[in-house]
């Protein structure tokens, strides 16, 4: 067996119980152990004497116990253990909490490394939980530049070194390159098991740097690669040829013209399902841009060449809006839909499943329930799925497992960086509705501080009396100990503005951690016009239209990524009335103005992505993995775009050269994207 292979509890120190912590952090064996990297250092080279110690940073500083440590006793749960260190150039201080183990681990007159922050108070140097060693045995937490890992309950950074030591000692030298060796050699990278000893154990800078840049561009080459063989696969493959028919009597049937954007982006899905080879395109557009006229265009083409479609979004009510606005649409054109949704009556849904089989309906609009066994299309030429990244890629194959290599038309109103969406849709062609329909109102943002939420109150009341509701949202579902007072929680800010603000209006709540039918109820209701403001988390952030909503605030805004807010705003602004968002914050930081501002400057999504992605970096762009974007283990995809575009330059190289990487120095780039597919399968489109 490979030693890569083995089992990490079989480590000194590890044993089965660290192991299962291990296992939370996706290590398992010795390869994952090695393919976990650090997320920061500590450089803990420079040694100074107490008095030149620099203060209130982190510092290597040697001293001399001067006596025994000794313990005492502040209160219950309260221990405290102090020692005194000298050198010649003074004295520091030093006590540890609650650690009177390490009593026994100091001899007065020996010479210790303690690493820790420097304090003053006035002449009096102190120190408080160093890490230590003995001076003649420093190395391993000082005297060097340190990893440091993420970590899990049960991990410790000292087991994370220990097991790392061991496991490099034992394979480092079988990690497998997998780049091709004149790739390597005409880039200048360092060999596999160089990078790897040193972006653990880096023996300087420079070698760190030359770790890091080898497997950033092996992370992005390998991924690039990878998605590289996926689109070739697709386009190598038979795909459903359709025969455009003119669009003008669809679009003179339309009580307004489409946006040049609309147009666009159905030609060349239309020339995408006219070339033979399955269509597979990413429809980009910020809320209101009109996504959903351009599935019905292709949905009626489908029509037209005697297909069907299946339309598939997230959740029951979204599904039910689609059915509605489709049916709206497109029966007056000839095109018949039904509707398949897992709360319907069995007989509705035997019904609905009949027509689709015998060709009598030419398009479905459901949820999973379109992905049922029972349900059969007799023609599936076209699957939408709403708002891709609810879905996993195992329930779009299986949707499209129904038909005969259908096309897939993927919708999302996140916004997403090009640089990103390369990234994350890199198997998909991409459009981009970057024009609203006219009429699409335009939502005036304020970004307000507590001062002005008497004002505020006021015009909810105005708002309301005029027959219009408001959208409350929250950064949490319930009160948390852990966080700052004045964070706000949907529990309990909705009972508070029933009882103390709003007492003769209708609050109701709705948040993540209810059942999905309580949530769709809630939302069902408030769009019906039960509730005036509805207080809610972030899980109306892709939710129902309510045309009649006016008012979008945000409490804690700073709390929230600016992509996010965009789409919490975008829920306002849908019907005839002008329409406002307000977000509330008393963040001091020039940071959160800044961020706080670019929302009340602009209503262009695609501008305020990018700037979100500078921000924040791509690792908290989404704020859950849902989107499908890949987790990269060294890569920063803020900044190393250009190793990117080098990597997809190279990887695009080696798959004209050697498209089904057949030859024997690619097989174990071969291998690692195989590998890659069997963990990874569901984060790729």
């Amino acid at each position: 067996m490979n030693t890569l292979d083995q089992d990490i509890r079989y480590l000194k120190g590890v044993g089965d119980a660290r192991a299962k912590a291990l296992e939370k952090l996706g290590v398992r064996t010795l390869g994952d152990l090695l393919g976990y990297f650090p997320r920061a250092y500590e450089d803990r080279r420079a040694i100074y004497a107490i008095a030149d110690a620099p203060l209130d940073t982190p510092v290597c500083v040697r001293a001399m116990a001067a006596s025994a440590p000794t313990a005492a006793f502040v209160r219950r749960g309260m221990e405290l253990l102090k020692l005194r260190a000298v050198d010649e150039s003074g004295a520091v201080d030093i006590t540890w909490f609650n650690q009177n183990f390490l009593r026994s681990q100091f001899v007065p007159g020996q010479t210790y490394i303690f690493y820790g922050r420097l304090t003053a108070m006035g002449r009096r140097r102190a120190m408080a939980n160093p890490a230590f060693e003995r001076e003649d045995r420093q190395g391993v937490v000082t005297g060097r530049i340190l990893p440091i890992y993420r970590l899990t309950a049960g991990v410790t950074q000292k087991l994370l070194l220990s097991a790392m030591e061991q496991a490099l000692e034992k394979c480092g030298g079988q990690v497998p390159d997998v780049l091709p060796p004149a790739l390597a050699g005409r880039l200048n990278l360092a060999q596999a098991p160089y990078a790897y000893e040193n972006i653990h154990f880096p023996r300087d800078d420079q070698a760190l740097e030359q770790a890091r840049r080898r497997l950033v561009f092996e992370e992005l080459f390998v991924l690039a690669a990878a998605l590289g063989l996926m689109r070739r696969e697709r386009t190598a493959s038979g795909g459903r040829r359709i025969t455009p028919r003119p669009m003008e009597p669809f679009w003179s049937a339309l009580p307004y013209r489409p946006t040049g954007a609309q147009v666009r982006a159905v030609e060349k899905a239309l020339a995408d399902m006219a070339s033979g080879a399955p269509m597979n395109r990413l429809l980009q557009g910020d809320v209101g841009s009109g996504k959903t006229l351009v599935a019905a265009a292709l949905i009626w083409q489908c029509a037209q060449n005697g297909m069907q479609a299946a339309f598939m979004a997230p959740t029951e009510i979204l599904a039910e809006q689609h059915y509605k606005n489709l049916s709206a649409l497109l029966e007056p054109m000839g095109v018949r839909l039904v509707k398949l949704t897992g709360s319907m009556k069995p007989t509705e849904k035997r019904h609905a499943g009949e027509l689709l089989a015998a060709g009598m309906a030419q398009a479905a609009v459901g949820t999973h329930a379109l992905l049922s066994a029972g349900v059969t299309f007799s023609d599936l030429g076209l699957v939408v799925t709403d708002e891709q990244h609810r879905f996993g890629v195992e329930q779009r194959s299986a949707l499209a497992g129904k038909g005969l290599r259908p096309h897939v038309l993927v919708m999302s109103a996140t916004p997403i960086p090009r640089t990103l969406a390369l990234i994350i849709y890199g198997d998909l062609d991409i459009s981009v509705l970057n024009e609203l329909p006219p009429g699409r109102q335009k939502v005036d943002t304020f970004a307000l501080g507590e001062d002005m939420r008497p004002r505020i109150w006021r015009f909810v009341r105005r708002l309301v009396g005029e027959g219009r509701q408001v959208f409350v949202v929250c950064p949490m579902v319930e009160e948390n100990e852990e966080l700052p007072a004045g964070v706000k929680s949907a529990e309990t800010w909705a009972k508070t503005l029933q009882r103390d603000v709003f007492p003769d209006l209708r609050v109701g709540c709705v948040h993540g951690r209810m059942k999905g039918r309580d949530k769709d109820r809630v939302m069902a209701a408030f769009a019906a016009g039960e509730y005036d403001i509805l207080v809610s988390t972030t899980v109306i952030e892709v939710g129902v239209d309510v045309p009649n909503a006016a008012l979008m605030i945000v409490e804690n805004a700073d709390r929230f990524g600016l992509s996010q807010l965009h789409q919490l705003r975008g829920r306002v602004g849908r019907g005839s009335h002008k329409s406002y968002c307000v977000l509330f914050s008393d963040a001091q930081g020039q940071e959160a103005k800044s961020r706080l501002r670019i929302m009340v400057q602009t209503n262009d999504g695609f501008a305020i992505s990018e700037e979100d992605l500078r921000l924040r970096g791509p690792g908290d762009f989404f704020g859950s993995r849902q989107h499908g974007l890949p987790q990269m283990h060294v890569a920063d995809l803020s900044a190393d775009m250009r190793v990117l575009k080098q990597a997809q330059d190279e990887a695009q190289a080696l798959l004209a050269a050697d498209p089904a990487l057949e030859r024997p120095e690619n097989r174990p780039l071969k291998e690692r994207i195989s590998r890659l597919f069997d963990l990874h399968g569901d984060t790729f489109n």
